[in-house]
C-alpha cells in the first residue's frame, strides 16, 4: 500500500511538471521495472478523484493524461498571459469542421461543400496551429493531398478520440454571433465545430456546394471575426 501511494505521488508529480499531456506508455516507463499500463490507469484515476474538489483537474485527452485549470476559473488564468490567441476567419473554422467530421478530405471536398474556392492560406493556417495534417494522397488525377485532424486537435478540445465530437444534429446553427478574441485554444477549437455550413440544408441537399459570399476565401488570421454559436 506504501509503495501504490508513493508511485501515485510520482506520477503526480510527474504530470505537475510535464506542462503538457505524457502517455499512460511513457508514465510507466519512469519506473523499473516498468509498470503495468492498467495499474498507471487506475493509479491515475484515484488521482483524478482525489483532485476533483480543487480549481485544478486530471484529465485524459487525446494524447495522455494532464493537469489544468477548470473552465470556470480560466478567465482568471487567462490574466497570466498578456498574448491574445489568434482569431481566426469564418473560412478557417469551416474549413477545420468540415475536415473534423468528413476527414480524410481534401481541398476539393472542401470547396464542394463550402461552394467557394479554398485558398492556400486557409489551410496553412491551420496546419501551422497544428490542428491538421496530411494523411495520404487520394488515388485521382492531380494525387490531391488528403488531411485530418491531429492529436493536437483533440487535445484542445479535451476529448480523448474522435468518437467524442458531438454528433452534428446536436449542434444548434439557429444563431451566429461574433465572438471576441477567444479565452482559449479549446474554446477557439470547440466554435469551429459549430459550422453551421455542415448543417444547414441546401436546395441540391446536404452537403452541395452553395453561392454565397465572394469566390475566395483569403483564410488568414484576423482577417474576419470568427463566427460562433451561442
Amino acid at each position: 500500500m506504501d509503495d501504490l501511494h508513493r508511485i501515485k505521488g510520482i506520477l503526480e508529480a510527474a504530470l505537475l511538471v510535464a506542462g503538457e499531456a505524457v502517455a499512460v506508455p511513457q508514465l510507466a516507463r519512469m519506473f523499473e521495472p516498468p509498470l503495468e499500463n492498467d495499474l498507471v490507469r487506475r493509479l491515475l484515476d484515484d488521482l483524478r478523484t482525489e483532485w476533483a474538489p480543487r480549481s485544478v483537474e486530471l484529465v485524459q485527452v487525446a494524447s495522455g493524461w494532464r493537469f489544468q485549470g477548470k473552465p470556470a476559473i480560466q478567465h482568471y488564468l487567462d490574466r497570466l498571459s498578456p498574448d491574445r490567441p489568434p482569431r481566426y476567419s469564418r473560412a478557417v473554422m469551416e474549413t477545420l469542421a468540415i475536415i473534423a467530421y468528413q476527414q480524410p478530405a481534401t481541398r476539393g471536398d472542401v470547396e464542394a461543400i463550402r461552394g467557394v474556392a479554398v485558398s492556400t492560406n486557409v489551410i496553412k493556417a491551420l496546419e501551422d496551429r497544428q490542428w491538421v495534417e496530411v494523411v495520404g494522397h487520394r488515388e485521382t488525377p492531380g494525387r490531391p493531398a488528403l488531411y485530418a485532424t491531429t492529436k493536437t486537435f483533440l487535445d484542445d478540445l479535451g476529448l480523448r478520440s474522435l468518437s467524442e465530437l458531438p454528433p452534428l444534429a446536436d449542434l444548434d446553427a439557429s444563431h451566429l454571433l461574433e465572438m471576441p478574441d477567444a479565452p482559449t485554444k479549446a474554446a477557439e477549437a470547440q466554435f469551429a465545430l459549430a459550422s453551421p455550413i455542415l448543417l444547414a440544408p441546401t436546395p441540391d441537399g446536404p452537403g452541395a456546394p452553395r453561392e454565397r459570399g465572394p469566390a475566395t476565401d483569403s483564410g488568414e488570421p484576423g482577417a474576419a471575426a470568427p463566427q460562433v454559436l451561442h
